[in-house]
């Protein structure tokens, strides 16, 4: 997908150029970010490569203010390249750049460390005020990343409030439940009565809205996200 290249208007900066190194596998898109990159009399483009190889090897070199790192690259992915210049150049600051919005690339690359991401559609004006905004400590991101990214915490946090909260001793209980344990093997283990393990028991179903101990395993290792072995637990 080609980037929108209309050249937008902007103020003369009597300060030097920022410095933008752009990563993009394909040539013709590289070559008008380029182009477009250089319309802004605040920004230069120091370096392109067409690969995450090459970048690691040439971009350190120029020391570029930011990095605009295409997602996906032959090899090397960019998601595994900002990682890497995370670790040998971390005040460097990196925006993603794709044509594809997916959820799943979105939250790789934010923890390989990506500063921003953008998509390759966004507008000259917008990408421009983009960079200002990361060079600036800002994140910047396409409003439909953003909304994406909203989303995820909103899931997050109503997942938290649906966590069972188990007190250790229940959560103990419940283990050597799922191990097939009877009630009084689950006593002797732990040094309880019976009739002590029976009203844990009860607390737990409470809890956890079941009515047996089938329900109650299946209901605990679900929400622990687990499909391992109970040994493991």
């Amino acid at each position: 997908m080609k980037p929108q290249v209309s050249i937008p208007q902007v103020q003369p900066s009597s300060r030097a150029p920022l410095r933008v190194a752009l990563v993009e596998d394909q040539k013709e898109i590289r070559e008008n970010w380029t182009r477009l990159i250089e319309s802004f009399s605040d920004f230069k483009c120091v370096c392109t490569c067409s690969t995450g190889e090459e970048a690691l090897r040439v971009i350190p070199s120029v020391r570029p203010d930011v990095i605009l790192m295409d997602i996906f690259l032959p090899r090397m992915s960019g998601i595994e390249c900002t990682a890497r210049f995370k670790e040998s150049l971390p005040k460097t600051q990196i925006i993603i750049l794709t044509a594809v919005d997916d959820d799943e690339m979105v939250f790789l690359a934010l923890e390989a460390g990506a500063d921003g991401y953008l998509l390759k559609r966004t507008k000259p004006t917008d990408l421009r005020a983009a960079l200002l905004d990361v060079l600036s400590g800002g994140a910047p991101m396409t409003s439909e990343i953003a909304r994406r990214v909203v989303e995820s915490f909103r899931r997050v946090s109503r997942n938290r409030q649906d966590t069972i909260r188990l007190s250790a001793r229940e959560e103990e209980v419940l283990v050597m439940l799922s191990k097939g344990y009877s009630n009084k093997e689950i006593a002797d283990k732990i040094d309880l009565s019976v009739e002590t393990v029976r009203s844990h028991l009860k607390h737990i179903y409470e809890k956890m809205h079941v009515r047996s101990r089938t329900e109650a395993v299946a209901r605990y290792m679900t929400a622990k996200g687990s499909t391992a072995d109970p040994d493991d637990l």
